[in-house]
């Protein structure tokens, strides 16, 4: 799947477009990623790039007595793409739980075929990041879930 491939060279090279956007030429100041907004916005951008349909928080069936958003949908891909930040509070565990809360929501989703998790961890909170995304990774019920965590 070239859209598949081409989100998961965006997800894996993401953080050497981070560090490439603090070194600004003429002493301007750098653009900086601070929280999960800021990755969001920048993944966003990259997106558009490449899909004219990018859809953003659209509203997810309701799961538990609560609807929640999802941050990217590629409606022709099938595809949602949720977007995470490490940060103190948010290490391995929580994001093993909040990746296994949006399975059971989004594989609920007449549209959704495929959930991909973008985990940025510019700090290395997470210790072993390919055994994480390796636990987290399943497929049921023609669903799949795919975890990325960069930089590695």
């Amino acid at each position: 799947m070239e859209a598949l491939g081409f989100i998961r060279k965006l997800c894996t090279r993401f953080h050497a477009l981070v560090r490439e956007l603090r070194l600004r030429s003429e002493n301007r100041p750098p653009f900086d990623v601070e929280d999960e907004h800021d990755v969001r916005d920048m993944v966003r951008a990259l997106l558009c790039l490449e899909f004219e349909d990018l859809s953003m928080e659209e509203w997810t069936p309701p799961y538990a007595g609560g609807a929640s958003r999802t941050d990217f949908f590629l409606k022709q891909e099938r595809i949602v793409i949720v977007v995470k930040k490490t940060r103190q509070g948010l290490g391995a565990k929580e994001i093993a739980d909040q990746v296994a809360s949006d399975f059971q929501r989004y594989s609920i989703h007449p549209n959704c075929h495929m959930l991909l998790c973008f985990i940025y961890d510019p700090e290395g909170r997470v210790v072993n990041p390919r055994r994480l995304e390796a636990n987290l990774a399943r497929e049921s019920a023609g669903r799949t879930v795919e975890v990325l965590i960069a930089p590695k």
